[in-house]
Formats: structure tokens, C-alpha cells, sequence
């Protein structure tokens, strides 16, 4: 038996197929994400890539090297720092095709699963920022369509790269050892459990393990920061939500017209003949799913996993249409209804109207995206409130800033109270003469308060209690409003501080906060 990595694919046909699926999900991203504005969290990754290092508060490494990358090659546009997301999301098409196939599926397989993920809300979203989510399911997905190669050909040495993607991925964010963990169970309930007695397996975990020491050593030498953000999170921000709530939400986030397709792929998995030999993969979403409701985790850290589901479930979709006569117009008719679906839902999660008609629209529809923080929403979603008023917010600061003597703002630090206003000012503030920030938030309080003293701070969205426990003299400079950004980040106050009551080094322990 030919087991070559491209054995199934006819390289004049489905190879060209799936590529031609790959570029129209990159098109669709190419021609939409230079919409709205820079993302809270971009402008942190952007940060993070001036300070690359081995791990991160509230993320594993590869996303700083990633966001320092695209600046090197293609610069600071939103084009930009959005290239490889949008690469990532058509190689995630890609590889769909390419499992579908391994399953048994023909090309309507292949065709349908790109079109389900395709309309996913989630995936538009994600496909669509500079997030760790964009890489994600890719590591996800090629650790199944290497599982799905060894349990249908037997080549055991394929542990071997399938621990490297598992490393990589932890590399970029640590939900994959959720995955690996659900892996090892789902292994353990099926008779694929002998592959636990193979060394390949073990040498594949040893492979994962060391690419992913350095972060482990990177957190033990911080006190494991990440852990206690985690908990903070947790206690302080996540929303807490019931099981059926959480349920509620994957449909939301893959688009309910894919839900009888995902649970299709789910039943192809664990109960169908055609899939008796890939049961683990099945069962690698049962506990993930209990997994995530155990620990109360956010609706969209499962979503990762859908793409797998898809796969089969276009699989078994093609298997059941195809014992019917009628099967010529029901298989454009379901790839029509699925387009039509998806874009009627696209505007909730695809930057493409303008914000006064996303508003009218998300209105009419009566369809809120789901929330998993403890945050007050005002007109437009977090996600997309998320996308407004940095470089106006840096500008207000300008101002302050600007009314300083030269001699002020030589020793002047600019305090922010979020990573996004931290980042904001660090990536716009140049263009108006700004020092980079200081913050007490996520991977800022790591970075320290430089070399400032603390004799004259302008503080960016500080309480005025807050304020005073460190500061003698406080002056309201400004006010920073938005008719967009969340209400808590609007209103934001702008103080000049001096008269220290310490030293800034001294008084920085206080600063810490490691929170979502």
C-alpha cells in the first residue's frame, strides 16, 4: 500500500481543488481585513514582539515572534500584521480537504467541509486579527490528520512529527495541552490504547516536551505567572455559564446550519463503520467538551476542534446523499444554503459594513455574539469595540503630553491601566512624539517601569483613588471619550501625577495586575 502524505490525492484534481478552496478563503480575508481599526490584543502581540522572549503572562511565545515577523517583512499595516492569520485560515481549508479525503469523502466531501468553515463565525473572526486563535486549530487539526495516517497505515514513526506539531503548538498557546491531555483519554477508551506500548508515542511526547521546556522553564523562573492569571480570571472576570449555555455557543460561534454537519462528523466518529478505525477522534471531543465545562472555561476555547468534526461529518453527509437519485440537485442546494447562511451572519464577526449599518443590522438580526467576560456592552460587541479609539486615545495623551516644559517630559512616564492603552501608545506614539508606556497589566509589569523615576507620570485610565495612594499632586488633564470602545474604557481619565510618594521602583510591586 502506497502510504506517501499525498497517496489519495490526484495531484491534476483534488490537490488543485483544495487549493483553489484555500485561496477563496484567503481572498475573502485579503480583501476584508484592512477594515475598522487595530485590535486591543494586536496591539499588545505587537509589543510583545518588541520583547520577544520565551513565554508571556497570559500567552506562550510564538505569537510575539510571529507579530515581529510580519513587521520585519511586510510592515505595521492592518494588511500586514493580518498576512499570516489569513495564510493560517487558508491552510486550516486545506488541510480539511485533505482529511475529508483521508476519511473516504470524495470532492462534494472536501467542497462542503471548506464551505462550513468557511461561514463559521469563529473562523471568519479569527482569520481576520493577529490572535494565537488563528494558529490554533491549525496545530489542532494537523495533529489529527497525522493520527487519522498512522491509525489507517500503521506508520507508528509519525508520533514522531505529530509531537512536533503538539510542541509547536503549545509553543503558541497552552489550550494544547487540553488537546493532548483529551488525546491520551480519548487513546485509552478505544483499542488504539496499544499505541501506548509503542516508543513512537513516547518519543512523540518527548519531542513535544522539548520544544516546549523552554516556556516551562520561562514560567518556574516567574513564579508561573500564567497560572495565576488563569485563577485571577476565573474569580474576577470570565462569565460563568451552564452547559447548555456553553452549548449554545459553539452553535452560535460555527453557525447553526453547520450544527446537523459537525454533530454528523461526531456520530461518523463514534458510531459509524466507516469510522470504527478513527473513534479516538470522536471521543477527543467528548472530553474536551466535559473538559471545558469543568473548568468553566470560555465558549470559544473549544472551537478549535470543529474543523475535525466538519471534516467527518462532510464525509458522512456525502455518503448518505449519495444513495439517492436526487442526490444532482441536493448537493448544490446544500452548498447554497450554507452560503446564504453564512453570509447573513458575516457581518457579526467579518469587518465589512460600516458601523452605523453593522449596528442597524445587528439590531434587525437580534443576534448577540456570545460574551465570556464580566464587561458592559454599549452599540457594537466587544470584539469590534475592541477595533475602535486607540490612535484617538493616544492623540488625547499627545495633547497632555504636549503641554509639558521639555525639561518634564524628558523625565515623564506615561502609566497606562490596560495592555490595549499600554499598546496603543507604544504603537501610535511615535507618530506624535511619545515615549513608550509603562503598565502594570499582563506582560507590561514583567517589562518594569524602565528607568523612570516617577516625578512627573501622566496615568491613562487610572481611578482617581488609585491615584492618590501613590501621588501628592493630581491634575485632571483630560478626558478621553468614544462613541464606540467598551464603557469601561470609556471616559477614561487622563491625570498628571507629581510629588511621588516613593520612588516608581519601589512603588511598582504595587502595580501588578494579572488579569484578562
Amino acid at each position: 500500500m502506497d502510504r506517501s502524505i499525498f497517496s489519495r490525492l490526484n495531484f491534476t484534481g483534488d490537490v488543485a481543488l483544495l487549493v483553489y478552496l484555500s485561496l477563496g478563503k484567503l481572498l475573502l480575508h485579503f480583501l476584508t481585513n484592512g477594515q475598522y481599526g487595530y485590535f486591543r490584543d494586536e496591539l499588545y502581540y505587537l509589543a510583545c514582539g518588541e520583547h520577544l522572549d520565551w513565554g508571556y503572562v497570559d500567552q506562550s511565545p510564538l505569537i510575539g515572534v510571529i507579530a515581529k515577523t510580519s513587521r520585519m517583512l511586510l510592515g505595521d499595516s492592518l494588511f500586514a500584521i493580518r498576512f499570516f492569520p489569513a495564510v493560517a485560515g487558508a491552510a486550516l481549508v486545506f488541510l480539511m480537504g485533505w482529511l475529508a479525503r483521508e476519511l473516504g469523502g470524495g470532492r462534494f466531501a472536501m467542497i462542503l467541509s471548506a464551505v462550513a468553515l468557511l461561514i463559521a463565525p469563529y473562523y471568519l473572526a479569527i482569520g481576520s486579527i493577529l490572535t494565537m486563535n488563528a494558529f490554533e486549530p491549525l496545530f489542532w487539526l494537523l495533529c489529527a490528520v497525522l493520527a487519522v495516517r498512522v491509525l489507517k497505515y500503521g506508520d507508528s514513526r509519525l508520533w514522531l512529527l505529530f509531537g512536533l506539531v503538539a510542541g509547536v503548538g503549545l509553543m503558541n498557546k497552552h489550550s494544547t495541552l487540553i488537546f493532548g491531555f483529551s488525546f491520551v483519554v480519548a487513546l485509552l477508551l478505544t483499542p488504539e490504547r496499544k499505541h501506548l506500548l509503542h516508543k513512537w508515542l513516547w518519543l512523540g511526547g518527548l519531542v513535544a516536551f522539548v520544544v516546549f521546556l523552554p516556556n516551562i522553564v520561562w514560567q518556574i523562573k516567574h513564579g508561573w505567572p500564567t497560572v495565576e492569571l488563569l485563577r485571577n480570571a476565573d474569580q474576577n472576570q470570565n462569565l460563568p455559564i451552564s452547559p447548555l449555555e456553553f452549548f449554545s455557543g459553539q452553535v452560535l460561534l460555527m453557525h447553526p446550519f453547520t450544527l446537523p454537519l459537525w454533530l454528523a462528523g461526531l456520530w461518523f466518529y463514534l458510531f459509524a463503520k466507516a469510522g470504527k478505525a478513527y473513534r479516538v477522534l470522536g471521543w477527543i471531543y467528548v472530553v474536551l467538551f466535559v473538559l471545558m465545562v469543568l473548568m468553566r472555561a470560555k465558549v470559544y476555547y473549544l472551537a478549535p476542534i470543529y474543523p475535525i468534526l466538519l471534516s467527518a461529518g462532510a464525509v458522512a453527509f456525502e455518503s448518505f446523499i449519495e444513495q439517492w437519485s436526487w442526490r444532482w440537485w441536493l448537493k448544490p442546494a446544500t452548498i447554497s444554503l450554507l452560503v446564504l447562511g453564512g453570509a447573513a451572519l458575516a457581518p457579526m464577526t467579518l469587518p465589512v459594513l460600516p458601523v452605523e449599518t453593522f449596528i442597524r443590522y445587528a439590531q434587525t438580526l437580534g443576534i448577540e455574539s456570545p460574551r465570556t467576560e464580566k464587561l458592559s456592552i454599549a452599540k457594537l460587541p466587544q470584539h469590534y469595540a475592541d477595533m475602535h479609539g486607540w490612535e484617538e486615545l493616544t492623540q488625547t495623551v499627545a495633547r497632555v503630553y504636549h503641554t509639558l516644559t521639555p525639561e518634564e517630559q524628558a523625565k515623564c512616564a506615561i502609566f497606562a491601566s490596560n495592555y490595549g492603552e499600554a499598546g496603543a501608545i507604544d504603537f501610535f506614539g511615535p507618530k506624535y512624539g511619545l515615549p513608550k508606556s509603562i503598565s502594570g497589566h499582563q506582560n507590561y509589569f514583567l517589562w518594569g517601569p524602565r528607568d523612570y523615576t516617577g516625578e512627573i507620570v501622566l496615568t491613562v485610565g487610572e481611578e482617581l483613588e488609585d491615584v492618590q495612594e501613590a501621588f501628592n499632586h493630581i491634575e485632571l488633564a483630560a478626558t478621553f471619550t468614544h462613541e464606540y470602545v467598551l464603557p469601561h474604557q470609556n471616559n477614561s481619565p487622563i491625570y498628571i501625577c507629581r510629588q511621588p510618594k516613593a520612588p516608581l521602583k519601589k512603588l511598582w510591586p504595587e502595580a501588578k495586575c494579572y488579569s484578562c
